[in-house]
């Protein structure tokens, strides 16, 4: 299957039942527990999931966060951010704040779909997935003092069996913490797990590479 024939399923499971948190769980990992139910004072946030090609294969496009010593500092993560009142949804928040980081125009973006919310204790943020596609790799410019650098991960290679393992980590955020965490072995120097480990796993199994 191409990259092609993969975005055009990849959008019709989109408007289907998605997976949740079955599928999130199978990456789970929390510096604090999840509660029995949300706060309701938990902060809407908004992420997007952008797809693109290049060198005939299908990417996804990360960022290493800034060391800002808040509670995703220097974290592999989706571009976005909390939502604010302007925004005239979570959809416009992703796309903004996408905009923000590492300067994709929201025109640029064809908008497949939502992946589940997950809610993130450690900073009780209640997040909503998007999922995207641009037709031609994205040119970043990114904002520094939110975005360290981006990655374009093809996903093929990152949903290998092989790039799965379990880590002991210490979140720079939170030294006195260590948790043990499935993740992303993308390489020596760049590990995805936590919630953006999690919502990454939604994904994998909606494209089905290896199912």
């Amino acid at each position: 299957m191409d990259y092609i024939q993969l975005i055009d399923s990849l959008s019709e499971k989109l408007r289907q039942p998605l997976p949740g948190v079955a599928a999130q769980n199978k990456m789970a990992s929390r510096v604090r527990a999840m509660p029995g139910t949300i706060p309701e004072d938990a902060k809407n946030s908004a992420v997007l999931s952008l797809l693109f090609p290049k060198n005939d294969q299908l990417n996804l496009l990360l960022i290493k966060r800034s060391e800002d010593g808040r509670p995703h500092s220097g974290q592999i993560a989706f571009p976005g951010g909390r939502y604010e009142e302007q925004d005239k949804d979570l959809l416009e928040t992703a796309l903004r704040e996408t905009e923000e980081e590492v300067g994709i125009a929201p025109a640029r973006v064809q908008v497949l779909g939502p992946l589940s919310t997950l809610y993130i204790p450690v900073s009780n943020s209640n997040v909503h997935p998007y999922v995207g596609y641009t037709a031609e790799p994205p040119v970043c410019v990114v904002n520094i003092e939110e975005v360290q650098y981006t990655l374009e991960v093809p996903v093929n290679d990152l949903f290998h069996p092989d790039r799965k393992t379990v880590r002991h980590i210490t979140p720079s955020a939170f030294p006195d913490i260590t948790i043990k965490a499935p993740a992303y072995d993308w390489d020596d120097d760049h590990l995805i797990w936590g919630a953006t480990a999690m919502m990454i796993a939604e994904l994998e199994e909606m494209l089905g590479l290896y199912s």
